[in-house]
């Protein structure tokens, strides 16, 4: 299990340990899409009361933007906790940490769309109270958002309630800013979600968790070079990666690991173009 450790220690909460077992990981299938989970219908099924108004609003709100754009649908066989894609079509999924600077962030999401690539960010909720205009802007640019908690706390630590809370408070901010709620969630400070998470994410409205299979730990700042070399390095069809949009030294490993991915014949979709 891989943890975002800047992120835990700076958090103040003390929360209670819960022993979960983590589920096993699985790939999702290239089969002809049945899946009725597809982007409409979850941005159209009924919300929990809970996200019927927002808990904190931030007064730096964006106005109402447009819907976000219907999404493929899924392969019928899906599974709930997707790791890595279907390994038979040269494609992978660069998935970003969203938050930080956004002048970074968009330079991040400038570079791959100078070079036809489609990232998939989970946005931390805290993030979009701050920069509420990057929801749009990331989608504007062909990706994808989901969710990956308000606060980026260990999740797999935190009771039902207080987990099922931080997936709501984010899932209501990407509702209000996009139209939807988005396709998948991440746990925060996991690789892997326990049961109870999953749980949780699915009472919120969240079928499907997107874990991952390559992470250069980026997060660390190991430099540009270090960052394309771990990712290159272990690329595949069918690939998951977990990258951060905050981090310089991301933004400037993005066009050496696009350049490296074509050069190995792979080309960067979204994790629902990925999973379709």
């Amino acid at each position: 299990m891989t943890l975002d450790r800047r992120s835990v220690l700076r958090s103040s909460a003390r929360l209670a340990a819960l022993t979960a077992t983590v589920g096993l990981t699985a790939t999702c299938s290239a089969a002809t899409d049945g899946n009725r989970n597809g982007a409409a219908s979850v941005a159209a099924r009924p919300q929990p009361s809970h996200l019927a108004e927002d808990p904190s609003p931030s007064p730096s709100a964006a106005p109402e933007t447009e819907e976000a754009p219907a999404l493929p649908p899924l392969a019928p066989d899906t599974p709930q906790e997707v790791v890595t894609g279907p390994h038979s079509r040269p494609q992978l999924a660069l998935t970003f940490h969203g938050q930080g600077d956004p002048a970074v962030a968009t330079a991040l999401l400038t570079a791959a769309e100078q070079r036809g690539a489609r990232l998939t960010v989970l946005v931390v909720g805290s993030w979009l109270d701050e920069q509420p205009q990057m929801a749009q802007r990331i989608l504007d640019g062909g990706h994808e958002l989901g969710n990956h908690t308000q606060n980026h706390l260990d999740i797999s630590a935190m009771r039902p309630d207080q987990a099922r809370d931080e997936i709501a408070q984010c899932a209501e901010r990407l509702q209000r800013l996009t139209g939807s709620i988005g396709r998948w969630f991440r746990p925060s400070a996991a690789q892997y979600a326990t049961q109870m998470v999953k749980d949780q994410a699915q009472q919120v409205g969240y079928q499907h968790i997107l874990s991952f299979d390559i992470d250069p730990l980026d997060y660390t700042d190991p430099g540009s070079d270090v960052v394309t070399q771990r990712v290159l390095k272990s690329a595949a069809a069918g690939s998951v990666v977990a990258l951060h949009m905050g981090h310089q030294g991301t933004v400037t490993a993005l066009p050496a690991i696009l350049d490296g991915l074509d050069a190995k014949g792979l080309h960067a979709v979204t994790a629902s173009e990925l999973c379709s």
